[in-house]
């Protein structure tokens, strides 16, 4: 059964919460290359209380990124409800495009996350390191399960054993991102 609203996390020290967090699983969506591998996130607090997003993944050997802002969505609420936006495409930003980033679990020592949003759409499992033991893994896929997201759709990342370096070899013609909209 369905829960009815989405139960987030409360009182999130964004300071704590940023850095690096390496994508361990998530659902598949048009707006990652399908054969992505190190997708990780880092995220850095701005001045004025913003996050500067940076996604990456690795595909065929070459750096995908796209690089945003996240913000509270109701900045009189302690609940980790965020906003993230992108400009696309990744190559030529022009278009905004925002979505829902809602911290779903967060472990105590902020080294583990369940991120999702309203619709159940997308769901990201993402750790501090680029690999989970399979029991907190498991954890982290029940409580998506608690809050009514279809499970079956999580793929798991690949994540190397040495994670690239930031840098290299950058996908300057955003190739990933129109086979992304060809379905490809």
């Amino acid at each position: 059964m369905v829960k009815k609203e989405i139960e987030v996390v409360k009182g999130v020290n964004l300071e704590r919460y940023m850095g690096r967090w390496y994508e361990i699983a998530s659902f598949p969506s048009f707006f990652q290359p399908k054969n992505g591998v190190d997708t990780r996130a880092t995220y850095t607090l701005n001045p004025d209380g913003t996050v500067h997003v940076l996604n990456e993944t690795w595909s065929d050997g070459k750096r995908s990124s796209i690089q945003g802002t996240a913000y509270k969505a109701d900045p009189n609420s302690d609940e980790a409800k965020l906003k993230v936006k992108f400009y696309v495409p990744p190559f030529l930003p022009i278009f905004p495009v925002v979505g829902d980033y809602w911290i779903l679990y967060l472990d105590p020592d902020y080294q583990v996350a369940l991120i999702g949003q309203p619709s159940r759409r997308y769901l990201w499992i993402l750790s501090r390191e680029p690999r989970l033991d399979e029991e907190t893994y498991n954890v982290l896929v029940q409580k998506a399960v608690e809050e009514g997201y279809d499970v079956s759709k999580l793929h798991k990342t690949p994540q190397s054993e040495n994670p690239p370096p930031d840098g290299g070899p950058e996908d300057t013609k955003g190739v990933w991102w129109i086979k992304s909209l060809l379905g490809k």
